[in-house]
């Protein structure tokens, strides 16, 4: 009902309503008339700022629309003239209307007459390329043809239709002399592909025009070119027979060798590009790359590594195991020496006292018993994060309770009480689920016949250890209110007396409780320990995000504290003010 009365007012509210619930806010403070006076005086002035500041971006914004205009209608003019169009149909014949209404009339224009410029450019630059470019190859220039710079003041349909006759008659003379060498390229680059050669620069020997980069109208047609590029192709089938005779004995030395290891197919496979061409002619051989010279080193290689390859084969396997085995045990938080397991590992493959195929499985067997093992500890561990949880939600709530100024009115104020209802609900919970957690651990253990250990701390005794720091921190509660009901009974005999009952303030700093169970706490040993396992594991130190975890501290107060909250503040409890 509260809240529908607030909402309600919510609604309502404007200035008046504003200036009104201020005017009662100050009676019921008792606010002077001099500073009501005074904080009616600042409002006025804030209010005749804002609106200052308002008329001056306004001043600005029109002056930077009218020269956005300006500019505008100047662009619009060069367009037209470098594109030699005279009118233009989308230009509006009127200016009247508001500023941002003329703008947006003109900016279709302006728009489209952009795109067209751009377009207009576009063929000027890609006729005056092509046209250069056959002009250096008739006159022999080698050097790269630079990109042709393009008159943007002079963009008119006819200086375009100039450039393009042109183009069309160098063209015709070109391709006169361009299909006289056009063979021996395509031969080169074939040749080149199997052989593994850079085609670009085999081609480029013979004339550096014959690269495909400056395309197939700038090729070199010189009586020269034609007979250099003649005695490439005889050089280049040459290199291809001996090429493929050498690649053909490595193959049959990798089969000899693959089949005396007894190789897996898959990797074998790997050498399928060697192997394939173990019995083709040279004529028969045309994949890209079959006979280029990385692909004959890398055969000659693996020929030398296979001799050794067993060992160390066998090590890259042992340890991939190992690494898997030490992942399970990781997550399932039992502690083994994995710097003594590998040096054993290395021993026993070093040594050759132990077959491969029984290390292996061995090996298999381990983590087949690891993972049944992790799966009986799930239950148990699940519960052990839960626990681990409330436990650190119990110590934020005790340094939240101690905390004098946590009701006041300071930014996260609320969220802090929402969390601290939270946590109470789940502190409340802790005794049940450390009760469960005891039984199914007892029972886990008496089932197994070991110790349920968590990080190499055994369970129960972590377990045992909490349920005495809890037992201390109850008494020292106990102990905390025994102290209240004595200053309580001091603080009415001093009122007997004196006729003066302390301020709710100085009662709150005077039963404050100072000392290491205050500053420490029960909790706070709880969590050392709780921080000391994490630290052993490695994963209690980063929340479950993977991130590292910074929960915060008690914030300042939202509201005041008052007696009642004061008493609940000194005896452990909270207490959550209602609202007005």
């Amino acid at each position: 009902m509260a809240s529908d009365d607030e909402n309600s007012l919510l609604g309502q509210t404007s200035c008046g309503s504003l200036l009104q619930q201020l005017q009662q806010i100050w009676d019921e403070v008792g606010e002077n008339d001099e500073e009501r006076d005074k904080m009616l005086l600042q409002l006025e002035q804030e209010c005749l700022d804002v609106y200052k500041r308002k008329v001056e971006q306004a001043v600005k914004s029109r002056a930077q629309l009218l020269q956005t205009l300006a500019d505008a209608r100047v662009e619009l003019t060069n367009l037209l003239s470098a594109l030699g169009e005279k009118t233009y149909a989308g230009i509006p014949e009127t200016t009247s209307g508001t500023i941002k209404e003329q703008l947006a009339a003109i900016a279709p224009a302006l728009e489209k007459l952009w795109k067209q410029k751009e377009e207009r450019i576009k063929e000027f630059s890609d006729v005056q390329s092509q046209i250069q470019t056959i002009c250096a190859e008739i006159v022999g220039a080698s050097e790269e043809v630079e990109s042709p710079t393009v008159d943007e003041t002079d963009l008119s349909l006819k200086k375009l239709d100039e450039f393009q006759a042109q183009l069309q008659d160098l063209q015709k003379e070109k391709s006169e002399r361009l299909h006289k060498v056009l063979e021996f390229v395509s031969t080169v680059h074939d040749l080149c592909a199997v052989l593994g050669m850079d085609f670009f620069t085999t081609v480029t020997e013979v004339h550096p025009s014959l690269n495909d980069s400056t395309g197939v109208h700038s090729k070199s047609i010189s009586n020269d070119t034609l007979s250099r590029l003649a005695k490439t192709v005889l050089v280049l089938k040459e290199d291809k027979k001996q090429r493929l005779q050498k690649l053909q004995e490595l193959a049959t030395q990798l089969i000899d060798l693959w089949n005396l290891m007894d190789t897996p197919q898959d990797e074998r496979s790997l050498f399928d590009h060697v192997t394939c061409n173990i019995s083709a002619s040279a004529d028969e051989v045309s994949i890209p790359g079959a006979l280029a010279l990385d692909l004959i080193e890398q055969a000659e290689i693996e020929v030398e590594r296979l001799d050794q390859l067993k060992a160390s084969k066998m090590k890259e396997i042992a340890f991939k195991r190992q690494g898997e085995l030490e992942e399970i045990f990781a997550r399932a938080h039992i502690e083994i020496d994995t710097d003594a397991a590998r040096e054993k590992i290395l021993g026993l493959i070093d040594s050759g006292n132990v077959e491969p195929v029984e290390l292996l499985a061995d090996m298999d067997n381990q983590i087949a018993r690891a993972k049944e093992e992790a799966l009986s500890r799930r239950e148990i561990l699940d519960k052990v994060e839960k626990w681990m949880s409330a436990c650190e939600e119990e110590s934020w709530l005790e340094d939240y309770s101690r905390d004098e100024n946590r009701y006041n009115a300071s930014r996260g104020a609320h969220l802090n009480l929402k969390r601290a209802e939270k946590a109470r609900i789940l502190v409340n919970k802790i005794p049940a689920l450390v009760d469960t957690l005891i039984a199914k651990t007892r029972a886990w253990e008496q089932d197994r016949g070991i110790t349920f250990t968590y990080d190499g701390v055994p369970l129960l005794a972590m377990l045992d250890e909490y349920a005495m720091l809890r037992q201390d921190r109850e008494e020292e509660k106990k102990r905390l209110r025994d102290q209240k009901k004595f200053h309580d009974q001091m603080s009415k005999e001093q009122e007997a007396i004196f006729g003066a009952t302390p301020s709710p303030a100085r009662q709150l700093g005077t039963k404050k409780v100072v000392g290491p169970r205050a500053n420490g706490g029960t909790n706070g040993t709880a969590s050392r320990r709780l921080s000391l396992n994490a630290h052993q594991n490695g994963s209690r130190s980063v929340n479950r995000d993977g991130k590292r975890d910074t929960r915060p501290v008690a914030p300042l107060n939202y509201v005041a504290i008052s007696k009642e909250d004061a008493a609940s503040h000194i005896s452990g409890t909270e207490h959550i003010p209602s609202t007005p």
